[in-house]
């Protein structure tokens, strides 16, 4: 049978033999139907369930008739904002405009709107009679508690009361959705359900019902008053994202109750092996007639595991896909490896193998007693848990595999992955700068202090160095020409003008040119956020020195590109209030060259 893209207009439902939908999926992106967009992944789930299920891709919230294109489902609306969170895709660090949407045909920026669950949500209401919504999504997942919002300079209470939604899912939502869907068939409502990844709004007979079952944190007015509150509730949210323990929460909003269950349990191999062959056509909707640059970055590529146990400060994967690794079998990945061979613009590269870190791919916990009690945000910071299995030998193996597939030329490695994990193994060092690096390893260090690489969570440079070195020994062995892209992030907690001094000296000792600098933007529920906010770091409660100030920001912007003409003025002011002139004038030592002008102006000063 022919694969058809899901219907995007009642008359491909009817083309279908379908007269209704069961389930309305919403979303800000363009519906592209590939396993790396969300929208295609829970539609072609509910499909697998026997579920009539349509899309609403890139609605325009001033007409009635996007909304209606569809009709009313029978059971409810799946409200998203798409792949990212809608103030970040519409928003830059510096709280300007974007001027391109990488997941709209064209790039073309606007279309989305700003708080977009926020906006459908509003919009479904206005144009139908009561309808029933669930809101998904990294959106709703990491605004599911009340939440420090960047772009508003504010707490923001939880998107479940703003959205008025009847149920809220968060994390990866294969197995809420069929629990979701097993209730529909029997006639509930979605505001009856009490399921493990969701939320709900309780009223105060409910709480007393759930007593001891639920941890109350600090409410959403307390935590709005008090930054000592917020952080005391971030360390609880925290601390129960692990779902073998996680207890639920609870968290009063006014007169009502946010109820947050725990995470639901890790995928099995078998579970994601059949989520990832449900049959995607691994394209764009054909009404799409420009490019949609998303897309084009990754139609070659394979997802081969979710989760990531690293516990960066400042990322928001393991609140939402979770901590545990959860990987696919090699051979659910060779055959998706062989159906993007028949792809017609494939020319022999599978650009990526790999998920939120690449080479964690088949990494566990060594004692399952331990893990089920565990609390740790990261199993790999500020030291490798050493009950963690490092044992790359699976995914070097799957990777064999996969580039024995006829057809293939080369099977590159372009998701991140963690050095202080890779140094463990010359092999898998070995293997990779052989035969799965583009030309370019994209790695991010992220900085160099050892301070602010605390706060981040991240390893320290020394970990760093190693991997650099033994990735230019194993290139020189293999005779190739290749290397390694850095990133570093200005302005994160912890980070003052010193540090980032520091690093500018780290990038012109070792000849380093960055291309791209990535502002830190302060994403709602990610540790960092909470710390950006409150000045001090909720789990250790140590007080923590953060950069708001947009002068200062901008500088060290300025100091991670120093070598950049139009950029000579922010870093001589950067020098000069951090008391380093010293590296001001004409010298292999110094950061800018010297100028009068700035001489004079600081003397008037």
């Amino acid at each position: 049978m022919k694969k058809q893209f899901l219907p995007v207009t009642l008359q491909e439902a009817n083309n279908r033999g379908w007269e209704k939908l069961d389930v309305i999926l919403v979303t800000g992106d363009a519906y592209v139907d590939h396993p790396s967009f969300g929208v295609a992944v829970m539609g072609r789930y509910l499909e697998s369930m026997g579920v009539r299920v349509g899309i609403i891709a890139m609605p325009d919230v001033t007409k009635e008739s996007d909304f209606t294109a569809l009709g009313k489902p029978e059971w409810f609306f799946g409200v998203t904002s798409g792949n990212l969170d809608s103030m970040i895709m519409k928003t830059t660090a510096q709280r300007k405009k974007r001027s391109d949407d990488a997941y709209v045909p064209g790039g073309l920026s606007g279309l989305r709107p700003k708080r977009a669950v926020i906006a459908y949500c509003n919009k479904l209401r206005e144009v139908f009679n009561k309808p029933e919504i669930i809101i998904g999504g990294l959106e709703a997942s990491l605004r599911r508690f009340a939440h420090y919002d960047y772009w508003d300079d504010k707490v923001r209470r939880s998107i479940l009361l703003d959205t008025r939604a009847d149920l809220l899912v968060y994390g990866m939502a294969e197995k809420q959705l069929k629990e979701i869907v097993e209730a529909k068939k029997k006639g509930k409502s979605l505001s009856d359900l009490r399921i493990k990844g969701s939320c709900v709004i309780l009223n105060r007979e409910e709480r007393i019902e759930l007593g001891d079952k639920a941890q109350t944190i600090p409410s959403c007015e307390e935590v709005q008053a008090s930054k000592e509150k917020y952080a005391r509730a971030s360390k609880i949210i925290h601390t129960n994202q692990n779902p073998y323990c996680a207890k639920t929460l609870i968290q009063k909003h006014g007169n009502r109750y946010l109820c947050v269950f725990p995470p639901v349990l890790p995928m099995e191999e078998s579970e994601l092996d059949a989520v990832y062959g449900l049959p995607f056509i691994r394209k764009p909707h054909y009404r799409y007639k420009e490019k949609i640059s998303a897309f084009e970055m990754i139609k070659h590529s394979v997802t081969a595991m979710r989760g990531c146990f690293g516990g960066c400060s400042f990322c928001a994967l393991t609140v939402h896909q979770g901590r545990a690794i959860q990987s696919r079998s090699a051979e659910s990945i060779v055959k998706e490896v062989k159906q993007v061979t028949k792809m017609e613009d494939f020319t022999g590269y599978i650009s990526d193998i790999g998920g939120p870190t690449a080479n964690m791919y088949k990494l566990v916990c060594s004692k399952p007693e331990v893990e089920a009690r565990c609390k740790k945000i990261s199993c790999i910071h500020p030291k490798i848990c050493p009950i963690l299995t490092i044992n790359h030998a699976p995914q070097l193996e799957m990777l064999k595999k996969a580039r024995s597939v006829q057809g293939v030329k080369k099977v590159f490695i372009s998701s991140g992955i963690r050095y202080d994990l890779a140094n463990k193994s010359p092999e898998y060092m070995r293997e990779l700068v052989k035969n799965h690096v583009s030309g370019q390893l994209k790695v991010a260090p992220e900085h160099v202090n050892e301070d602010v690489l605390m706060i981040m969570r991240k390893p320290n440079i020394e970990e760093f160095t190693k991997f650099k070195e033994m990735f230019e020994k194993e290139t020189k062995k293999a005779g190739l020409e290749q290397y390694l892209v850095q990133y570093f992030i200005s302005a994160h907690p912890g980070c003052g003008l010193d540090q980032q001094i520091e690093l500018a000296i780290y990038l012109k000792k070792n000849n380093l040119r960055l291309r791209q600098v990535q502002d830190f933007i302060p994403a709602p529920m990610t540790l960092a956020a909470d710390i950006y906010y409150t000045e001090m770091d909720p789990i250790s409660g140590e007080k923590v020195p953060v950069t708001k100030d947009e002068k200062e920001r901008k500088q060290q912007r300025a100091l991670m590109q120093y070598y950049k003409p139009e950029n000579a003025e922010d870093v001589r002011d950067a020098l000069k209030k951090a008391d380093r002139t010293d590296l001001i004038g004409y010298g292999t030592t110094q950061l800018v060259p010297y100028n009068k002008n700035f001489s004079k102006r600081h003397r008037k000063k």
